[in-house]
């Protein structure tokens, strides 16, 4: 094969060749008439030979015109088309030369504002927000006041969207839902943009902590669900379509498995137990107001003996919002406890990933522990019984309809509660 820019052997110089008529503007549209009486010619017309219009094509080239008339360049815009035998001058038609500019002149303003729209065509409308619906659809637009903290928002995403499912309404999203669930997970639901939330005629309903039978019969196609919905009951028989929707980001996950292989060490048979202890603003709200008591140093004891006795080489990996109390509360003497998250509750994300990623889970009380153990699957080890008979929580909350029936319970110790301490 001959190096590039070479020519091949045994062939001519190519050149780009058209079959046109003499007299004929190349380009000219099919049965357009050039020049004046007797000089008419039809493009595509049949018995004349091919004339290049290449550009300094040296095989090709035609002679000038005879008369003097200018010659009708590829480059050029004006002038007159000659070809051997054959001279069609625009000086005696200049009505047609200004009409053929007029055209040529319109043709270019209309490809120019195709090709770059006005900014008022460019820009979005300052109302709408990627996937969110300029106007309300036809199967109604649901949503859910988004309120809370991550556990709390991860409730009410999923109870939206099962239950929008289960009525036949599109679901959607607030804005700052959607900040705080998106950094973390693929969610897929769209999102409202501010003035479209605002211009909506929503319908207000009231969601308790676990389903009954009128949500499957909520009427309203423009219905804002409210309320802290995060029970298992809601979308359970959705649990594959959930746990798609809080898949982590591959970030997340390489981030999260990652540390995680850091603590095997030498293990060959390792499983790991996310431990998950709340504390922080539970630890005076619980027996203040709710009658009920946090975790204490033996429930935790108590239940990673349990993973201890089951398991070769379990690993521990504990987090919490009062990592001080953690450290001074649990034994590590046996070399598999690990303190592993940052406790902040401002940006919990890598704290929750960590627990996710787990075999197992110990959690004490509270949605991020419960939305933990969801995703974690596994084994589940909750506290328990934690609040007195007659606290004001138990008209609110069903642990029944809060913990799954294969999780294993064990009970607080309300001694305290009871002694008037607590924590």
């Amino acid at each position: 094969m001959a190096a590039a820019g070479a020519l091949e052997p045994e062939q001519e110089p190519s050149c780009r060749q058209e079959m046109r008529q003499p007299g004929v503007p190349v380009g000219a549209a099919q049965g357009l008439n050039v020049g004046g009486p007797g000089g008419a010619r039809m493009l595509l017309g049949c018995g004349t030979p091919p004339v290049c219009i290449e550009r300094g094509c040296e095989k090709h080239q035609e002679p000038p015109p005879a008369n003097g008339g200018w010659d009708l360049l590829p480059s050029s815009l004006l002038g007159a088309m000659t070809v051997s035998g054959f001279w069609v001058s625009f000086r005696p038609l200049p009505k047609l030369t200004l009409g053929l500019l007029a055209i040529m002149t319109f043709s270019f303003f209309i490809h120019l504002s195709n090709r770059f729209p006005t900014a008022r065509q460019r820009l979005p409308s300052p109302n709408t927000m990627a996937g969110s619906p300029p106007h309300p659809t036809e199967r109604g637009m649901w949503t859910v006041n988004s309120l809370g903290r991550l556990g709390n928002q991860m409730g009410e995403y999923a109870t939206l969207y099962a239950l929008a499912k289960m009525n036949g309404h599109q679901a959607y999203i607030l804005p700052e839902m959607h900040q705080k669930l998106a950094p973390l997970f693929r969610i897929t639901l769209p999102v409202l943009s501010s003035d479209v939330v605002q211009n909506i005629p929503w319908k207000d309903y009231g969601l308790h902590d676990w389903m009954s039978e009128e949500y499957r019969h909520i009427e309203g196609k423009y219905v804002r669900l409210t309320g802290y919905p995060c029970s298992w009951t809601f979308y359970h028989h959705l649990r594959q379509e959930i746990l798609q929707e809080f898949s982590f980001h591959d970030h997340v996950k390489e981030e999260a498995n990652q540390y995680l292989a850091g603590l095997r060490g030498q293990r060959r048979n390792v499983t790991y137990v996310g431990v998950h202890v709340r504390r922080g603003d539970y630890v005076h709200e619980m027996p203040k107001f709710w009658k009920g008591v946090v975790a204490d140093k033996a429930y935790l004891e108590k239940a990673m003996g349990y993973f201890r006795a089951k398991y070769q080489e379990p690993v521990f990996v504990v987090t919490s919002n009062g990592m001080e109390w953690c450290r001074e509360n649990i034994d590590t003497s046996r070399g598999d406890v690990y303190f592993s998250g940052d406790g902040k509750e401002s940006s919990p994300g890598r704290d929750f990933a960590l627990l996710a990623h787990c075999n197992h889970t110990i959690m004490t009380i509270g949605t991020f522990g419960i939305w933990a153990s969801y995703l974690a699957g596994g084994e589940t080890i909750y506290l328990a019984n934690y609040t007195l008979p007659d606290s004001p929580f138990l008209k609110i909350f069903k642990p029944e309809a809060a913990f799954l029936p294969e999780w294993i319970g064990i009970d607080a110790d309300l001694s305290p509660l009871r002694r008037g301490t607590s924590g």
